[in-house]
């Protein structure tokens, strides 16, 4: 607080009497004041103490905190370190699995592409083998079955790569359906079965028996004559019997025949001997024929024997009748056989193996 100042007396001039009257109050006042100011001041003083104490003790709790806190920091350094030291080798560790994993992979597909691989490669081995065996034989079957095993392999491996091999396939197999071949073991088989019967055919040149001679003659009345002689007589059916062995005789000694061919007529036993063996080799190289495919050799071969056999041979006897309608039947199923080309399923194959 301010005061105002009094001004001294001046010296030599007495002092009033009402101003060492007054003068008591002022002290007490200034007193007061003062009192109150150092209160104050020792308040003050007290607070400042304490905030300076509180500020203290702030610095001190700062100052262990931050301890506290360069520890934790340090601590976290250490521990940031460890984390990343193993997650480095964790990282190390994933790289390796990983690369493994990729390895077992790569290693898993290349089992598989070489698996499948040597299918592709062990069906269409068994496809053409069983084709060159198809035109050698003349035979669908071995290439339908070779067909058939194939689908179901490839259906087994369950490779969705090879699904446009199974369509292909199947493809083929309709088309081996629809296509016709020749019957090459039927075609071999009833050609043996004529060389066999060469030998046994009657030449045009042999002497008929009389029972030959007589019955195309009486063929029609010999079911009414046995009859007849059954109903009579024993005497009579005797008597029936003998004329029968007669009259067969008579007619066995005069043969009488109208001659188209006469050189048929005149062959030699020695040269009919040679005439059969040359049918027969006919007939062989006809045979060859129908193996090697050459179905226009074996043709011509047949009607060359065809025409030997209605020259030389007996064209009234049975058996050559039956050997002529068998040479006829078997030019009518000689056809040039063309085995149909698998070009859809070896394409499928190619591209399975390039694997696209």
């Amino acid at each position: 607080m301010s005061t105002e100042a009094v001004p001294p007396p001046a010296q030599g001039a007495p002092a009033p009497a009402a101003a060492t009257g007054s003068s008591h109050p002022l002290t007490w006042v200034l007193a007061i004041v003062a009192l109150a100011a150092l209160v104050s001041s020792a308040m003050l003083w007290q607070r400042l103490s304490n905030i300076q104490e509180q500020l203290a003790r702030q610095s001190a709790d700062a100052g262990s905190q931050a301890t506290e806190a360069r520890t934790l920091a340090r601590e976290a350094q250490d521990v940031s370190r460890d984390t990343s030291a193993r997650m480095s080798v964790m990282e190390s560790r994933v790289a390796e699995v990983a690369l493994q994993r990729s390895q077992l992979e790569e290693l898993t597909q290349s089992l598989s592409r070489s698996r499948d691989e040597t299918l592709i490669a062990d069906v269409e081995a068994s496809i053409r083998l069983a084709q060159q065996q198809a035109q050698l034989t003349g035979s669908l079957q071995p290439l339908t079955m070779a067909l058939q095993n194939a689908h179901q392999r490839i259906e087994r491996a369950a490779q969705p790569r090879l699904a446009p091999v199974l369509s292909a396939m199947e493809q083929d197999q309709e088309k081996l359906q629809r296509s016709s071949v020749t019957d090459t073991a039927g075609l071999l088989g009833r050609l043996d079965d004529l060389a066999a019967q060469i030998d046994e055919l009657p030449l045009a040149n042999a002497v008929a028996q009389a029972s030959d001679m007589r019955a195309p003659r009486h063929s029609a009345g010999k079911d009414a004559a046995d009859t007849a002689a059954a109903n009579a007589p024993a005497w009579q059916a005797a008597l029936h019997r003998v004329w029968e062995g007669v009259r067969d005789q008579a007619l066995g000694l005069v043969r009488v025949s109208r001659i188209d061919r006469p050189d048929a007529v005149l062959l030699a036993p020695d040269q009919a001997y040679f005439l059969r063996q040359n049918l027969k080799l006919q007939l062989a190289n006809a045979r060859l024929s129908v193996l090697a495919r050459r179905m226009d050799t074996a043709r011509s071969e047949l009607a060359a024997a065809q025409r030997g056999f209605s020259r030389y041979f007996n064209a009234e006897s049975r058996r050559t009748q039956a050997a002529l309608a068998a040479l006829q039947q078997l030019q009518g199923s000689l056809r040039q056989t063309e085995i149909p080309p698998l070009a859809a399923t070896f394409s499928a194959l190619a591209t399975a193996a390039a694997g696209r």
